[in-house]
């Protein structure tokens, strides 16, 4: 943890990622921000007593460079460093749906580029961090990063070639979970519960069954039948969301961001 550390475009999943560094005992002084408006910059500083420099100086002088903008602003971020970055800085690319050729080709030939799709409980340090590795990165690289993104949850390694899905299923995953929520809270109202002990009902459910799915070992399925008892409530509420094809919705709507994932990769829109 001795290394220097830039973090680039640091919104709220940088600031993730560089709050759970420092928790997890990297020394501000070794960590760098860059942040598109001053004021940000600023406060990052202050907040962190870490450095705020320029996307160029971060290039010049930190070991890893950890590229947090969105998809879209990726293109004038490479523009700006690929002068200044040398071919043994470390590369950690947090967008959607951007392979690692597409950095090997704008950097330095021989960059290690490496990566991840993380999610928003970064900001609880639960998040679920996928890691791949370009052409260049090492065993050292993929170590170095599992440390960084360990910080904020749990890392996975996986061949890039599943990055599309594991953004599907994992780094959009949370959103479909809060639209569950708010679903059954709205189903709560309608059964006659106000919506604040709506809410706490559903998310303390919620919290419940996730610890029981990490913690017991068992099949979701095995959980869900200790559930659904001969003629009960819950056999009934499961027809009736096999009834609404709420299984085949579910695949579809993660086929579909799958797909906008590589299509983020192609440059379409």
């Amino acid at each position: 943890m001795t290394q220097k550390v830039a973090v680039l475009g640091t919104g709220k999943i940088g600031e993730a990622l560089l709050s759970g560094m420092i928790r997890a005992g990297w020394a501000p002084g070794n960590l760098l921000v860059t942040a598109r408006r001053p004021e940000r910059a600023q406060e990052l500083r202050t907040r962190y007593g870490v450095e705020a420099v320029t996307n160029a100086e971060a290039a010049k002088t930190a070991d890893t460079l950890i590229l947090t903008v969105k998809p879209q602003d990726m293109a004038a971020l490479l523009d700006e460093l690929a002068p200044h970055t040398p071919a043994e800085r470390l590369v950690i690319s947090g967008a959607a749906g951007i392979p690692t050729t597409y950095f090997e080709e704008r950097l330095a030939p021989g960059t290690p580029v490496i990566r991840v799709m993380t999610n928003t409980p970064a900001l609880v340090d639960q998040a679920m961090s996928v890691i791949s590795a370009g052409s260049h990165a090492s065993e050292d690289d993929l170590i170095h990063a599992e440390e960084i993104f360990n910080g904020v949850g749990k890392t996975l390694r996986v061949p890039e070639s599943q990055q599309d899905a594991a953004t599907a299923l994992s780094g959009s995953g949370p959103a479909y979970f809060y639209f569950l929520v708010e679903a059954m809270t709205d189903a709560g109202i309608l059964l006659g519960l106000p919506r604040d002990k709506a809410h706490d009902l559903i998310v303390q459910a919620a919290i419940g069954a996730s610890v029981m799915l990490r913690d017991s070992g068992e099949h979701p399925v095995k959980l869900r039948e200790n559930v659904t008892s001969p003629a009960g409530t819950t056999i009934n509420a499961i027809r009736e969301l096999e009834n609404h094809g709420v299984r085949a919705a579910l695949i579809a709507a993660l086929e579909a961001a799958r797909d906008r994932s590589r299509e983020l990769a192609s440059g379409d829109g």
